[in-house]
């Protein structure tokens, strides 16, 4: 198993941490930055930058904080 982690963000994007590669749906790589320790990844919509969050969630409204049911 793979050592990724993905984290929901109250009311933003998903944090993607671990060593992983993003593809587009053609299969192209997206750039990105090795020595960050982790990407976030818009789930609003708004960002300009998708599908990587650009902090757009702060003024769309977007809100959605999922939780993992209870164990």
């Amino acid at each position: 198993m793979a050592d990724i982690n993905i984290r929901t963000r109250p009311n933003g994007p998903f944090l993607v941490e671990g060593t992983f590669s993003l593809t587009d749906s053609e299969g192209n790589p997206f750039p990105l930055n090795s020595e960050k320790p982790a990407i976030a990844l818009c789930r609003c919509g708004a960002s300009k930058n998708r599908p990587f969050c650009d902090g757009a969630h702060k003024s769309s409204g977007f809100e959605s904080d999922e939780r993992a049911p209870a164990q």
